[in-house]
């Protein structure tokens, strides 16, 4: 997983709420379990005119011009700015992994489904909660090609005209999304200690251990 640093980044308005995980990335996307490969599809249904299917060549599909993903000014952009309760639904990780492979890092919101929002820390994305007023204010206070930078290490959110909105983050995540650490990397550090503990665990019960 991917250590989260200071993002400065454009910032897509997606002002809908209650977007649930099959909109994020539709059911028929689930049979693959790589990962990887799903940023061509988010928002697959918002984004082209056709039926996108696991593996299909995006480059020539028809786009619909008035999703706000398809606006090449917002090309780039790490940064998406939504409403409440983002990612509810079925509890599919294919969602953080599609926004992941998009490019997002971070998501801001007044609330989030619960699932979804773990998911994301175990992906490497950053779900920001803010007050719906907070919210209101970044929408009306951002143009296209206005950026935001956001600051893991302060808890802190910098718009283009010098406000800083603090955020609240659990320590643990932010550890882990600093320094990079899925559930298996966190596990991987203590290592010699679980070596230790099977050598001595073989000692005191070699019939466990015996082929």
């Amino acid at each position: 997983m991917r250590a989260f640093k200071t993002i400065t980044s454009l910032v897509v308005p997606l002002d809908r709420a209650n977007i649930d995980t099959d909109a994020i990335i539709p059911k028929q996307f689930l049979k693959s379990i790589r990962r990887t490969g799903f940023g061509p599809f988010l928002f697959d249904e918002w984004r082209y005119e056709d039926r996108g299917e696991p593996d299909m060549d995006c480059s020539n599909r028809p786009l619909k011009k008035d999703f706000v993903l398809n606006d090449p000014q917002y090309k780039g952009a790490q940064i998406l700015l939504t409403r409440e309760n983002f990612g509810c639904g079925s509890s599919r990780e294919h969602a953080p992994w599609a926004l992941d492979d998009y490019g997002f890092r971070v998501i801001i919101a007044p609330s989030f489904a619960d699932i979804f929002y773990n998911n994301c820390f175990k992906n490497g994305l950053l779900p920001i909660v803010l007050d719906e007023e907070i919210v209101d204010s970044l929408f009306n206070e951002l143009d296209k090609g206005d950026q935001l930078t956001v600051d893991l290490e302060q808890q802190q959110i910098a718009t283009p005209s010098g406000r800083v909105i603090a955020f609240d983050v659990d320590e643990n995540r932010k550890f882990r999304l600093l320094n990079g650490l899925d559930d298996i990397a966190l596990t991987l550090q203590q290592a010699e200690k679980i070596k230790a503990y099977e050598e001595q665990r073989a000692k005191r019960a070699p019939w466990l251990f015996a082929d």
